[in-house]
């Protein structure tokens, strides 16, 4: 029998993989920049709202749109916070991958060594995360590292499913998606806290340099409600003769936002005194001077 014997209609051919479509990639771009967008819109709002919140004022209020919380989410990429986010991923991806492979050799095994061992008490690593927030939630302690009590929950459920990958046994993916969805929340909730605690300490430290901010100097025709205990806010009447009667100087500006300016007076503190929200008019002129440095 001569040729090649024609193939049966009900085989198939088995390819290999196919390359994802243009489409399929741009879909993807945009579904995770979606995320990241909203993400840092989400941190930005809570940076925002502890930081202005010291103020007592609301970033609401003062109608920051879309794209300014997102760039005000930008200050939690500070140095540390970047060496954390890539040490939490490397620990992740390598913990539950070498203890069914030979270790390399040199520091990369001492790496893998200690990856594995921290895979394999992932336990420890979540009863610690949950010892630290029962101290802070019950007692008040260790609270300028109150995010590291979910940030270990998280690491501690993300390394006990890296082991999982690689264990013989098949493991069912309604039980894997319970740990990574209970891992994000935990993460998203370190994330809440560092970006709350980050606000509100550039804020307390901005509020301690005051000085050092854009200064405002008032002109008013009338006399103003600008009233401080602090010796630095200055009122002077400059005379009859002229139309912007009355000067204050000593504030310090806050935020400026359409037209109207947020200020406090040099030594201003949180709990007693005063922001003033002065509106620029036909009968009250506003300049700014450089901060004292």
């Amino acid at each position: 029998m001569s040729g090649t014997e024609p193939r049966p209609a009900s085989w198939t051919e088995r390819a290999g993989p196919r390359p994802a479509s243009p489409t399929a990639l741009l879909n993807l771009v945009i579904a995770q920049a979606s995320f990241i967008a909203a993400l840092m819109f989400y941190v930005g709002v809570i940076y925002t709202s502890a930081y202005y919140g010291h103020f007592h004022l609301s970033p609401f209020s003062l109608g920051l749109g879309f794209a300014e919380f997102v760039l005000q989410s930008l200050n939690l990429m500070t140095f540390p916070v970047l060496v954390g986010a890539v040490v939490l991923l490397v620990v992740v991806a390598v913990g539950g991958r070498w203890p069914r492979q030979a270790p390399p050799a040199g520091l990369a095994r001492v790496t893998s060594l200690g990856t594995a061992l921290a895979a394999r008490s992932h336990l420890v690593v979540v009863v610690a995360g949950l010892l630290l927030l029962v101290l802070w939630w019950q007692w008040q302690l260790l609270l300028p590292y109150r995010w590291a009590g979910p940030l270990l929950v998280a690491v501690g459920l993300l390394l006990g499913e890296a082991r999982r990958a690689d264990a013989d046994r098949p493991r069912g993916l309604r039980d894997a998606a319970v740990s990574v969805l209970a891992a994000a929340a935990f993460l998203l909730w370190t994330v809440t806290l560092a970006a709350a605690q980050l606000g509100e300490r550039n804020a307390r430290n901005d509020a301690r340099e005051v000085v050092e901010r854009t200064g405002l100097v008032v002109y008013s025709v009338q006399r103003l409600g600008i009233r401080s205990r602090s010796p630095e806010l200055r009122f002077d009447d400059l005379g009859q003769g002229v139309h912007f009667r009355y000067r204050y100087t000593g504030l310090r500006l806050v935020v400026a936002r359409e037209g109207r300016y947020y200020a406090v007076p040099v030594g201003w503190r949180a709990k007693t005194d005063h922001v003033y929200v002065i509106r620029e008019a036909d009968d009250v002129r506003v300049e700014l001077t450089p901060g004292v440095r």
